[in-house]
């Protein structure tokens, strides 16, 4: 694929990384979930890519859905509120939900959604993330499963964007 003009990029994890990363977390996540109701929840709008390709790489049968939140708007920077605009359409009640995201950063978004479906009926609630962040972290969040755990750069491709650009990319780049 021919990368869009993205200057100052630096590639930060090839697409064949994430791929066998993906085949690894979904591996993991079949072995731990064996037996029980799970639900993928996909964080709209970054998490899409990496929720299409963990799901198929996960040898249960599961229910993916998709929520919406918001907390960037189209700013790099995190506004701190926290507004979820997409519940999920799935029932939760007494099934395991896994929440799946691109990226956890400040730990704000996560900490809140965590929160939030834990006063639900479901019956666990855990976290997946492409990418681990913390170098930026602000709030304590423990994610169950983690993609890739990097501290650099502003970070784009393969769902990450940069005001709505730069997610359909192959890779994870650094944009400076």
């Amino acid at each position: 694929m021919d990368i869009p003009s993205l200057p100052g990029r630096e590639t930060i994890v090839d697409s064949r990384q994430i791929q066998q990363r993906v085949r690894e977390l979904g591996r993991q996540i079949t072995q731990d979930y064996h037996g029980r109701s799970l639900v993928l929840l996909g964080v709209l709008n970054g998490a899409f890519i990496f929720a299409a390709d963990l799901c198929r790489a996960i040898a249960l049968d599961l229910e993916i859905d998709f929520i919406r939140v918001t907390s960037y708007g189209a700013s790099t920077e995190s506004s701190g509120t926290i507004r979820l605009l997409k519940e999920p359409s799935i029932d939760l009640s007494g099934k395991d939900v896994l929440l799946v995201e691109d990226i956890v950063d400040t730990g704000t978004t996560m900490s809140w959604l965590q929160e939030h479906f834990r006063q639900s009926p479901a019956r666990s609630v855990k976290i997946c993330s492409l990418i681990d962040k913390k170098e930026r972290r602000v709030v304590s969040v423990e994610v169950d499963y983690i993609g890739f755990a990097l501290d650099r750069g502003f970070l784009v491709g393969y769902g990450l964007d940069c005001a709505e650009r730069y997610r359909n990319l192959p890779a994870i780049y650094s944009l400076e």
